[in-house]
């Protein structure tokens, strides 16, 4: 069994979602201690960001020569993604959605013909499967109140994973944590006790 884990917050050792994703790799670990498991800090190896000059090399391109370092990798990123059973990613909501580095790892994943293919009837995911667990860190409280509205990161996650055919995705919250140093420590503790047990969920 495969695991892939993915960080994504750029406020290092401090990060809240990282904290959490790490517990819930740990839950997962004790239901499958021969499990491998795959960890990518996008903030410490950023992936850069599509552009005209990358475009083509997505998933690899065509014929990735031997030589060439982005082909190689967008084709790795694929097929870690597509090898893994259990994702799990922290994910902090900066300015209301996803962190830009996180962006450029869907972007290099979600490939036509890799994870997802269009037939006469629409999109068709690829993907499906997999269990991901979604650490998600918010300073304010969205999932419920009058900031609701202003969620543009979980309501995102869950489309691109569905496109992809994936549709079992839990979310682990911490809400508040700019509400000051008690709230922030009680939304984390809170967290990482969910995460506790998210490997009867993974097992």
């Amino acid at each position: 069994m495969n695991l892939l884990h993915i960080d994504t917050a750029i406020t290092g050792g401090n990060s809240v979602s990282q904290q959490i994703s790490a517990a819930i790799v740990a839950s997962v670990r004790i239901a499958n201690p021969a499990i491998n498991i795959t960890r990518r800090d996008l903030d410490a190896e950023p992936i850069p960001h599509l552009d005209s000059r990358s475009i083509a090399k997505l998933g690899g391109g065509a014929n990735p020569q031997a030589d060439d370092a982005e082909a190689i990798r967008n084709a790795a990123l694929v097929e870690e993604f597509l090898a893994a059973d259990i994702v799990v990613i922290g994910a902090p909501m900066y300015n209301f959605t996803i962190s830009s580095q996180l962006k450029a790892w869907i972007d290099r994943v979600a490939v036509a013909g890799k994870t997802f293919r269009y037939t006469e009837s629409g999109a068709q995911g690829l993907a499906g499967g997999k269990k991901v667990f979604i650490a998600s860190t918010r300073g304010g409280i969205y999932s419920e109140g009058p900031a609701a509205a202003a969620d543009f990161q979980e309501p995102l996650l869950r489309q691109v994973f569905a496109f992809m055919g994936i549709d079992d995705v839990t979310f682990v919250r911490a809400e508040g944590i700019a509400y000051g140093p008690d709230h922030r420590k009680a939304a984390l503790d809170a967290a990482v006790a969910d995460a506790a047990s998210m490997f009867a969920l993974a097992a």
